[in-house]
């Protein structure tokens, strides 16, 4: 029996309906893969935030135990030798036993800016780890 091209059973896919297919699987793929990057990035930014007023938080509860904010962070953790009157530290300010990293895995910074009036400044470096850079995330003064 002698079949014409029309009535022959298709047995698979030329390779422009494969191509077609791969071409839409990457398009999809790309932009589940941007929208996953973007929330990665919020949810880093919206964590360091939060550290940061869980330090400040700290800061706070030393400076009202021993009237001057604490040097450095460290302080919320150890008593320090340079404390004029060390039993009015109430600490450790803080439940855990060691200070925590940002989401980039860089130290927190910490600044005293101005003694007179107890002000001081917690903040990371951001995504770059460049210090003065606008991804700074830093507490409000």
């Amino acid at each position: 029996m002698n079949m014409s091209r029309s009535s022959r059973c298709r047995r698979g896919f030329t390779l422009m309906e494969v191509l077609l297919v791969l071409a839409i699987l990457v398009i999809l793929a790309s932009l589940v893969g941007v929208s996953y990057v973007r929330l990665q990035q919020n949810a880093n930014i919206n964590s360091a935030r939060t550290q940061i007023g869980m330090l400040e938080e700290a800061c706070n509860h030393y400076t009202l135990s021993v009237g001057v904010p604490p040097n450095t962070l460290e302080d919320l953790l150890t008593l320090p030798a340079d404390l004029p009157n060390p039993t009015k530290w109430a600490g450790p300010y803080l439940e855990k036993s060691k200070l925590p990293v940002d989401p980039w895995n860089n130290p927190y910074q910490y600044e005293i800016v101005d003694p007179a009036t107890s002000k001081f400044r917690i903040y990371s470096l951001g995504p770059d780890r460049t210090p003065g850079s606008a991804d700074d995330i830093s507490s409000a003064l």
